[in-house]
């Protein structure tokens, strides 16, 4: 049960009613982020801009946001993204392998399994080791490099405001988020 109730869509301050009547889910995220009202419709762009204008590739960014969802112990984010990430391409032995902290499924590339590591040594160290960044440098251009780590941040940051706050797990709404803002950019 969620310790701050959630934003009234109805009685909410236009700026963030708005915000909220755009979304193509009203899910409890949203209506929980919606508290910080100033921040709220720049945050929801910025996660558009992460699901939907990023360079760095759909099936690593769900990678990323789900290897976050697990290290942080955030079943919401886990819940909304393994759809996501079936649609991006990562199959059930992956996401197993995901949910049991191991990067030894079939099908786990040697990008993929970087790509986890860079996810977990940012969390753990924030500073990634020199190995880790040059390995990262020869495989990603500077600005896959920086959508993966604020990825990673962004998503660390959101597990930490889902859990502290208690928000009530939603029933997974699927792509149709991403499907939104693909059909907004398109």
């Amino acid at each position: 049960m969620a310790r701050i109730p959630y934003v009234d869509v109805a009685s909410a301050p236009e700026r963030v009613r708005q915000a909220l009547e755009q979304l193509p889910a009203k899910l409890n995220v949203f209506r929980m982020m919606a508290h910080a009202e100033t921040l709220f419709p720049h945050w929801v762009r910025l996660g558009g801009a992460i699901l939907g204008r990023s360079k760095l590739a759909p099936r690593l960014r769900e990678l990323v946001i789900l290897r976050v969802a697990r290290r942080s112990g955030c079943d919401y984010e886990w819940t909304q993204h393994v759809p996501i990430a079936k649609a991006c391409g990562i199959d059930d032995a992956q996401i197993a392998a995901l949910a049991a902290d191991r990067d030894d499924a079939p099908g786990f590339g040697d990008e993929d399994r970087l790509v986890l590591r860079v996810t977990d040594e940012a969390i753990r160290d924030v500073r990634l080791p020199d190995a880790t960044f040059g390995e990262a440098a020869r495989r990603f251009s500077h600005r896959e490099i920086v959508e993966l780590l604020m990825t990673v941040g962004f998503y660390r940051g959101l597990a930490m405001v889902l859990e502290s706050t208690g928000v009530d797990v939603d029933p997974p709404a699927g792509t149709a988020i991403v499907d939104d803002i693909r059909r907004r950019t398109s």
